[in-house]
């Protein structure tokens, strides 16, 4: 049952929600943009009706593995698992020759599975980053790294704070190159066409 459930979580984060709706809407989100199936790419390329849409789904893809492991077994390492594969799932999708999303909603959802409090807190902040910088990236990374701070200085249980701090460097590795153009002065803003 582990196995099925590590399993399940992988397969689930693989569901590319972005590039579905994209196809549905008559576009592919991958031509478009900055080429990434994530919410913020959607956004900025249909609309935010479709990018809340994805943001959600992506979002419950992370918390449902995570849901399940929690009701099927308990144990802090099973759940941590499936939640990392949901992640790893979004970032390399099996359904999408493993090129996938940023991860950010995502862990966002397996966060809100394992400390609802901090998830809460995590999209507070993010937004709050979001809406005085106007850059989405500086929002994420930000956040992720700040929540993996909190988990290390309140002493949270290990299990989870290796799950945090693998999802803040995942997430912090696949926005190296909007790093690079936050430093370079290049990033586009939220708003902005890219």
């Amino acid at each position: 049952m582990p196995y099925i459930l590590i399993l399940a979580g992988y397969l689930l984060g693989s569901i590319p929600f972005g590039f579905i709706i994209g196809k549905i809407k008559g576009v592919d989100v991958r031509r478009s943009g900055s080429g990434n199936i994530g919410a913020t790419n959607v956004l900025r390329t249909l609309g935010p009706a479709a990018g809340g849409t994805v943001f959600v789904l992506d979002f419950l893809k992370g918390a449902l593995p995570v849901w399940l492991a929690q009701g099927y077994s308990g144990d802090p390492v099973i759940v941590v698992l499936c939640g990392l594969a949901a992640v790893v799932g979004h970032a390399f999708p099996i359904f999408l020759a493993f090129k996938g999303g940023k991860g950010v909603a995502t862990s966002a959802g397996v966060l809100f599975g394992i400390a609802p409090e901090m998830a809460v807190f995590g999209i507070v902040l993010f937004a709050v980053i979001t809406f005085l910088t106007r850059f989405v990236s500086a929002g994420s990374v930000l956040a992720a790294v700040t929540v993996f701070i909190i988990f290390l200085v309140l002493g949270k249980p290990l299990p989870y704070t290796v799950l945090v701090g693998l999802g803040a460097l995942l997430i912090v590795i696949r926005h190296i190159p909007n790093i690079k153009r936050l430093i370079a002065g290049t990033e586009p803003r939220l708003g902005e066409k890219r």
